[in-house]
């Protein structure tokens, strides 16, 4: 049993990697494929995959949008287009890396980060190992998780931001699988519509907070912080 608790009023930092410190993501629609999954897999209803499945196949030209607006009943809709159900958790930030990813999540519903990971990890796998022909775990055990304290909020938030950068694999503004264009006015209607602000209201804009991330950035890679060692099972 996990020892730490979730509650609804807590922010968290969640962390994997792949089994073995293996790759998880090979090419670009692996990415995409898991960014729909965090998408798709955080509403309450579940099974929003496979309808989308069905929709593209009858809707190839409609966009997810498109699917989340139907109106018909099989479908429903999240309250943000009006209609329907919640969501499990709000996603302030998020990065995702070759061999692992971070976020920053706040639980929406009782065990709702625990449900989101589960359907995210298991969905995933099953994407993966048919799509390369391979069996097996794929990440490395359970998701790890921390509480984030209040002074450490923000800090950490540059962190999963700017983790691209951290690592030397591409400028944060540029790296198509973070959230931090979402968070400087680069990427409209991301995945951190509503959670982005949680930490925007800290500053006078976006371009403060890229200075801030930035500068904070340059510390992480300053003193080669380990994120194993900002994390507790």
């Amino acid at each position: 049993m996990r020892k730490l608790q979730f509650a609804k009023e807590n922010f968290y930092h969640i962390y994997n990697r792949g089994t073995d410190k293996r790759k998880i993501f090979l090419d670009n629609s692996d990415y995409q494929r898991f960014l729909l999954s965090m998408e798709l897999m955080n509403f309450e209803k579940d099974g929003l995959m496979q309808q989308w499945r069905d929709y593209k196949t009858t809707n190839p030209s409609a966009d997810l949008k498109t699917f989340l607006r139907d109106p018909r009943p099989n479908l429903g809709a999240p309250p943000r287009f009006g209609l329907g159900f919640g969501t499990l958790v709000e996603i302030c930030c998020y990065s995702i890396l070759p061999n692992h990813y971070h976020f920053i999540l706040q639980q929406n519903t009782e065990k709702g980060i625990e449900n989101f990971m589960h359907r995210l990890g298991t969905g995933y796998t099953m994407y993966f190992n048919k799509k390369y022909k391979r069996n097996g775990v794929l990440f490395q055990g359970k998701f790890k998780a921390s509480l984030i304290q209040p002074n450490n909020f923000l800090y950490l938030s540059a962190y999963v931001n700017c983790n691209s950068e951290v690592h030397g694999i591409a400028r944060s503004e540029v790296y198509r699988w973070c959230s931090f264009p979402e968070y400087i006015g680069k990427r409209k209607n991301g995945l951190c519509d509503s959670g982005k602000k949680i930490i925007l209201d800290d500053f006078k804009s976006g371009e403060d907070y890229k200075k801030f991330a930035k500068e904070n950035m340059k510390h992480f890679r300053e003193k080669k912080i380990d994120e194993k060692l900002m994390l507790e099972d």
